[in-house]
């Protein structure tokens, strides 16, 4: 039978989540808010 406290002990994160985790807190991402007020910008020099 597994012993679910032994197993918590032994886990460790994987190393590749904690670099995607770098990876994806470090990206400079647009989202729809900027998109918005770059239309906006964009119609209003017209």
């Amino acid at each position: 039978m597994i012993n679910f406290e032994d197993e918590i002990k032994k886990f460790s994160p994987s190393l590749e989540v904690e670099d995607i985790e770098d990876t994806i807190y470090n990206q400079d991402l647009t989202d729809v808010a900027d998109l918005f007020v770059k239309m906006i910008k964009d119609n209003q020099g017209d």
